[in-house]
């Protein structure tokens, strides 16, 4: 049986390391040497998407630094980790300051600013789960005061499957969706734009190598298919998912639109952030097929995560918007090796390009949420902005930015960019 290695923390890592691309040296810059996360970009001629990594304000085209065959980003996920971390070794010997590669890799650089960034891959299939008990048991008091947690939330990962269609890169802009939605003192539904629109602050895990249909995927050998990681935003029409959600879950609340970060910050590049995972005191013990040694030892990560709103009124003011909330993926209550073990414990085969989502990661404290259903208490407390507006649920114009981040002393800080987008209003419906 496969046992599971610890994180591997190489001369890759090392702080003191620097680049001959003098952005990726600035201290308050996401993409120092020591991350370099994956992404797909084109500049302006380009048909085609080509793969690139993420250094300063600069993107490499990993094909033009010969460092790749093909700009497949999927292929390129299912290499194995040994594999991945040969490709990481090479780009940072190309990038590190002194290095004789340095014409070669400086001619296949472009600024960010002046590419197009997509999806970060060709995206399959999608799931979406439930892994912040502090999320489920805020929710699960709005809506069930006697019993907000149910009995199955500590024993199983609790996920459905969502619309992979609809998701877009950051940068974007998306309407409000209609819907059904019946109010409290109404016998009947009504149709029209959702009036409780709401982000969610989520990480999106990308499955790397592919497992057969009816082979599931032990603890021990999980993270061998994970290629990485980056910030999702889940939107939500809450008032619309109250109507429809029983019996079967979300449906038109939650498939209109999602968006994605464009940088896959990858598991090798997280590895000194990983931290011991536990359960707290009194709570039951994962189920032998979610356990492992090694899981417990360093299956978490400490992400710092941050959800900022812009209102239109702020963006024409030049305001940069308010941050409103900030959380830890060191939180979760489920790791990312446990999401993969349990996907697959039936027999479900994953491909290379499955996003998971986190689901919402919110924080134990009441400003930690990581949906303004939490930080509004389902708009009765009304949100305070810094420039006198108040917001309950989202309004036409807003935008939502989500950032997040590594840091450790003794280590550099490393981020995953950022995840942004605008609500439009709703089309009408003939």
């Amino acid at each position: 049986m496969t046992t599971a290695q610890a994180p591997v923390i190489d001369a890759t890592h090392d702080p003191a390391l620097q680049s001959w691309v003098e952005s990726a040296n600035d201290p308050a810059t996401d993409f120092p040497i020591q991350n370099l996360p994956f992404g797909r970009f084109r500049r302006e001629d380009d048909a085609d998407w080509r793969i690139g990594v993420a250094i300063g304000d600069q993107v490499l085209d990993l094909r033009a630094a010969k460092l790749i065959a093909s700009n497949d980003m999927n292929r390129l996920m299912r290499l194995l980790p040994e594999s991945r971390r040969s490709v990481r070794q090479a780009i940072v010997e190309g990038l590190r300051a002194g290095s004789p590669q340095q014409a070669t890799f400086k001619a296949a650089l472009h600024a960010q600013s002046k590419v197009e960034m997509g999806l970060p891959c060709e995206i399959g299939d999608y799931t979406d789960f439930y892994t912040s008990i502090h999320h489920a048991t805020t929710i699960g008091k709005q809506l069930r005061p006697d019993n907000p947690l149910l009995p199955n939330y500590k024993w199983v990962p609790i996920g459905y499957h969502g619309r992979a269609s609809s998701i877009m890169p950051s940068g974007g802009r998306f309407h409000r969706p209609n819907g059904q939605t019946r109010a409290a003192d109404q016998e009947r539904p009504s149709f029209g734009p959702s009036r409780r629109l709401d982000y969610e602050l989520e990480l999106a895990m990308f499955i790397a190598r592919p497992n057969a249909v009816g082979e599931p995927i032990p603890m021990a050998s999980a993270e061998d298919h994970v290629f990485g990681v980056a910030l999702f935003n889940d939107w939500s029409a809450r008032d619309i998912q109250a109507w429809e959600y029983q019996p079967l879950g979300p449906f038109l609340s939650k498939n209109f639109a999602s968006t994605l970060s464009p940088w896959v910050v990858t598991l090798d590049a997280l590895a000194p952030f990983r931290v011991p995972f536990s359960r707290p005191a009194g709570d039951p013990e994962p189920l032998p097929y979610l356990d492992a040694p090694a899981n417990r030892a360093y299956g978490a990560v400490s992400i710092e995560l941050e959800v900022w709103l812009q209102t239109a009124a702020m963006r024409k003011a030049g305001h940069a918007g308010d941050r409103i909330s900030q959380s830890n993926t060191r939180d979760a209550y489920w790791t990312m090796a446990q999401l993969v073990a349990h996907h697959t414990v039936n027999g479900c085969n994953l491909r290379a390009g499955d996003l998971f989502g986190s689901g919402t990661l919110s924080g134990p404290l009441p400003e930690q949420g990581g949906s303004l259903m939490e930080l509004s208490a389902g708009g009765k407390r009304p949100l305070q902005l810094s420039n006198g507006e108040t917001r309950t649920y989202l309004e036409d114009g807003d935008a939502v930015i989500l950032r997040g981040f590594c840091q450790r002393p003794g280590l550099r800080r490393i981020g995953l960019g950022e995840c942004r987008a605008e609500v439009l209003p709703a089309r009408p419906v003939n």
